[in-house]
């Protein structure tokens, strides 16, 4: 016999209330992170908007409904706050006119021609590196970074250690 069967209407409300009161904020809490994984925020304020107009529109005859009411609105608040400081919550994408020079063409040939324009301008992109060479008074001149330079060193160096 399961204990619900074995239990009296009364102690069932009380263990509906009580696990309403303790896994409800757990459940919406956890689905209201996927929904801000999925979506993003703006599913979130969309949801809450639904949510307190929802709790709002809520009619009961009890004298603390009110008070309930609010209590209900401000849980739902912290929730959705927590959804949305998520990390893994969906970020919105910039809207692509916020980002567009204003007076800029849209017309796909004047862009490619302006690109190559700019391409052209700015060709070559660098300077080709410089040899450099120094000099010391009474001692032989050394061409620094060629390859032939550092061959030469390395045969050198390979040299005196095998003496």
């Amino acid at each position: 016999m399961s204990k619900f069967q074995a239990a009296t209407p009364d102690r069932l409300r009380q263990l509906k209330l009580e696990a309403s009161a303790y896994f409800t904020p757990l459940m919406l809490h956890e689905a209201l992170l996927r929904l801000s994984h999925a979506c993003g925020a703006e599913a979130l304020d969309r949801f809450e908007k639904a949510m307190v107009d929802r709790i709002e529109a809520t009619k009961d005859d009890r004298a603390d409904f009110e008070p309930v009411k609010e209590f209900a609105i401000e849980q739902l608040y912290a929730l959705v706050r927590d959804a949305k400081d998520s990390p893994k919550g969906k970020q919105s994408l910039e809207k692509i006119d916020t980002r567009r020079t204003p007076g800029r063409s849209e017309e796909p040939q004047t862009l490619e021609d302006q690109l190559q324009s700019g391409l052209e301008d700015s060709f070559p992109a660098s300077d080709p590196p410089a040899v450099v060479s120094t000099t010391i008074s009474g001692g032989a001149k050394k061409l620094v970074g060629t390859d032939e330079v550092l061959k030469k060193q390395r045969q050198q160096a390979a040299g005196k250690d095998s003496r």
